[in-house]
């Protein structure tokens, strides 16, 4: 303990200088973005919101498609219309090929790296050789205009250009056609968004249909023409528009498609119609067709084909299921503060009993912890399909993968593993589906802010939900870890892709949620951001500038340390000093200083001495005055002294003066380089506790250092640092005063008696028999 001696003029104490970095530079982690973030302009504002002069292009579609069940094939027509509302001139226009990521000659299959072959298994030994015998790329077969002439195009990979016959002027739109043709690529051996399931014991095929018409890319204000290459993990970035879909399939195939089904009365039997009918507005869950139907249809062999009409509103893509293995059940659903949504499942029995116990369940979930932190969902349908994708999202439609074992058990991870996936894959019909972000450059926006409302979600189905993403404890290793990059990296460039555009985000923002910002606050600004920018495409800085607008919160230093660096957490208590003031009267201080002075140890040699012979002892005439004196006896000058002090104070300073409190200075120091609040939980020796919540701009004149005063009547007794685990720190071991002792277990195993050498496996061979 350290005491406190005031002088004349008195100053109430209230904090501790600081300093400079330990390399002796300032270190400001507190610098705004300004100067990193795009220049606010007519288009995005300032505030993050869509500018006054803010415009995006629009793709309407008449798509006639053909699935072909015995080659495999998918074989398709469309005509776009292309709506310029940009104020530019537009000579040509850019068209996904996606398909073509599948073709021999792709960049992706060209920059693919090495699998490990040092312990290369079976199976990634047949997928790696898949491309030498198969092509998936797509024949474009012909590209014409409105009045059917032929329109000069350019393939570059997964890219073609349209040239078009004249120039699309602002505020204007052109038509042109695109006919072509691809095999559906087998999920089995080549993995993707999109394949084809086959089932060898009843010879039945499983659809799941994406990617499968030439796409309009993105023309927007930021980047132009979005037009990078599709290599897989940058996803899609694409135009709103409207959809009337033509799906021609073998009539015996159940369809699950984007969209609303238009013709039911010729694709579905009466039955289906009255079971659809009897569940809408009941919010029950139906079956439309049963497992025991399912089955059966399995057996059963096409006698022609049938074409499902869907039609879409105000969506960015399409996507479409087809299997006559299909189970379908289906529940109507109100949404609160928008229209009813129908919410469907679509299954083989080797989903079940999974599936009908928790797809559609968990569709409904998603509806309504989504719809209440964002906006209401505004799409007449969503639905879940199991098939050979484990997991990927479009309009009003998903994939999802996890499937019991074939005896129907499954397992805790394959349980949750199935309502995760089914959440997170529907909530991305809000991001990116609707809050339209550009996943060809950002993953994160789309994948981080949906896997943060997955959380959020999942917390809500039940307690203790082991959720893989959200909590901070949880994404220590990654941050800790050397090889990774920012999350503001392109998503080509990604390392650690998982984490990185997944995880690393979706902590990100549950720790401003629950620890910078608190959930008011954020609840609000998130909601904001979402309802700014739905059906329009935001960038990193819309988001950003969003949050801090709704919630006069300065999250610069936030956005820098967490999404454009790779610093971690690191906090540590170094050391607690106690000071308290000192009385100077003497009668206190006399008593306080003896008793500290008995406290003190004694040596070793002091120990050892204190028998020995002195000198003194046999003369004692060689005693005199300091033999006797004890400096911290008091004497009649130290009481006039005082008595002097007390005269001279006002009545303010002598309170001070006789003010009985402790005082603590805490020393924390900053390993990771990421500067975050400081929480602290301080316990009492009367048993009672109190935390210290202060802000992250404690570290604003010094990222490395500094000291916190805690002023109290009580003693205190502990302190932990980050007490609920809500930073990430990656080393909790240093956050407590005084420190702890780590457990630690000895697990003892025994191995057995192996052969030392070739004779003695010989003999135990024959032993065997063998």
């Amino acid at each position: 303990m350290k005491r406190i001696a005031l002088t004349l003029p008195f100053a109430l104490l209230l904090g501790l200088g600081v300093a400079f970095g330990t390399d002796g530079k300032r270190v400001d982690k507190f610098r705004q973005l300004e100067e990193i973030l795009p220049t606010p302009n007519v288009y995005r504002a300032g505030s993050g919101a869509p500018g006054h002069a803010y415009w995006q292009q629009r793709a309407d579609y008449a798509i006639d498609v053909v699935l072909d069940d015995d080659e495999r094939r998918i074989t398709g027509s469309e005509t776009i219309t292309y709506h310029n509302a940009s104020p530019d001139t537009l000579e040509y226009i850019w068209v996904q090929i996606d398909p073509n990521i599948f073709s021999p000659e792709s960049h992706a299959v060209r920059t693919a790296l090495s699998p490990n072959l040092d312990n290369a298994g079976f199976r990634t030994l047949e997928r790696t050789m898949a491309y030498e015998n198969w092509d998936g790329g797509a024949e474009i077969t012909s590209v014409r205009d409105a009045n059917g002439n032929e329109i000069a195009h350019t393939i570059n990979g997964t890219m073609m250009r349209v040239d078009l016959p004249a120039p699309v002027k602002s505020k204007t739109s052109t038509t042109f056609s695109i006919d072509w043709t691809y095999l559906v690529n087998d999920s089995s051996l080549v993995g993707g968004r999109t394949g084809f399931e086959h089932f060898e014991e009843d010879g039945n095929t499983l659809y799941e249909i994406a990617q499968f018409y030439p796409r309009v890319a993105s023309y927007n204000d930021v980047t132009g023409w979005q037009h990078k290459q599709y290599l897989g993990r940058g996803e899609f970035t694409l135009e709103f528009g409207d959809y009337h879909v033509h799906i021609t399939v073998p009539d015996d195939h159940i369809v699950a498609s984007t969209g609303v089904l238009e013709n039911p009365e010729e694709v579905l039997t009466q039955t289906q119609r009255s079971r659809l009918a009897s569940a809408e507005g009941t919010d029950e869950q139906v079956f439309i067709v049963t497992p025991e139907e399912a089955k059966a249809n399995e057996s059963t062999a096409p006698t022609g084909t049938k074409t499902w009409i869907f039609d879409a509103k105000n969506v960015r893509d399409f996507a479409f299921a087809s299997s006559r293995k299909f189970i379908w059940d289906a529940r109507h659903h109100p949404i609160e503060g928008g229209e009813a949504a129908w919410a469907m499942s679509y299954y083989p029995n080797e989903g079940e009993p999974l599936w009908s116990k928790y797809s559609t369940t968990a569709i409904v979930h998603t509806l309504d912890t989504y719809s209440k932190r964002t906006f209401p969902y505004p799409y007449p349908v969503a639905i879940s399909v199991n098939g050979p994708v484990g997991g990927m999202e479009y309009p009003m439609i998903c994939f999802n993968g996890p499937r019991p074992e074939k005896d129907g058990t499954y397992s805790a991870r394959t349980k949750y593993g199935l309502i995760s996936v089914i959440i997170h894959e529907v909530g991305h019909n809000w991001f990116p589906m609707i809050v339209n972000s550009d996943e060809r450059q950002w993953t994160w926006m789309d994948e981080g802010l949906n896997s943060f409302m997955q959380y959020l979600s999942e917390q809500e189905w039940e307690t203790d939900y082991p959720s893989r993403s959200g909590e901070p404890k949880n994404i220590v290793r990654y941050m800790t870890s050397t090889n990774q990059v920012p999350i503001m990296t392109n998503s080509e460039s990604i390392l650690q892709f998982g984490n990185n555009a997944y995880a690393k985000p979706a902590t990100a923002l549950n720790v401003l949620r629950e620890t910078v910002m608190g959930r008011e606050l954020f609840d609000f600004a998130f909601q904001k951001y979402s309802q700014r920018w739905m059906f329009k495409r935001p960038m990193p800085a819309d988001l950003f500038r969003t949050m801090e607008d709704a919630s006069a919160v300065d999250l610069d230093w936030f956005w820098r340390g967490w999404f454009y660096s790779t610093d971690h957490t690191d906090l540590a208590i170094d050391g607690v000093t106690q000071y308290r003031i000192d009385s100077q009267d003497p009668e206190i201080e006399a008593s306080i200083a003896k008793a500290e002075r008995g406290a003190e140890p004694e040596t070793i040699a002091q120990v050892r001495n204190a028998s020995m012979p002195k000198r003194i002892e046999a003369n004692p005439a060689l005693a005199d005055f300091y033999n006797s004196f004890d400096e911290l006896d008091i004497t009649p000058s130290d009481r006039r002294a005082f008595e002097n002090l007390v005269e001279s104070l006002d009545d303010n300073e002598l309170a001070l003066l006789r003010l009985r409190r402790n005082f603590y200075v805490v020393d924390i120091s900053n390993a990771g380089g990421l500067v975050m609040p400081v929480i602290l939980e301080v316990r009492y020796t009367d048993g009672s506790t109190e935390e210290l919540r202060i802000p992250a701009e404690i570290w604003r004149q010094n990222t490395d250092a500094v000291s916190k005063l805690v002023m109290t009547e009580k003693t205190i007794e502990s302190i932990v640092l980050d007490p609920h685990l809500e930073t990430a720190d990656a080393d909790v071991d240093n956050n407590r005063f005084p420190r702890e002792t780590a457990m630690a277990t000895i697990k003892l195993s025994k191995r057995p008696p192996s052969p030392k050498n070739p004779m003695q496996k010989a003999r135990a061979d024959s032993e065997r028999g063998e």
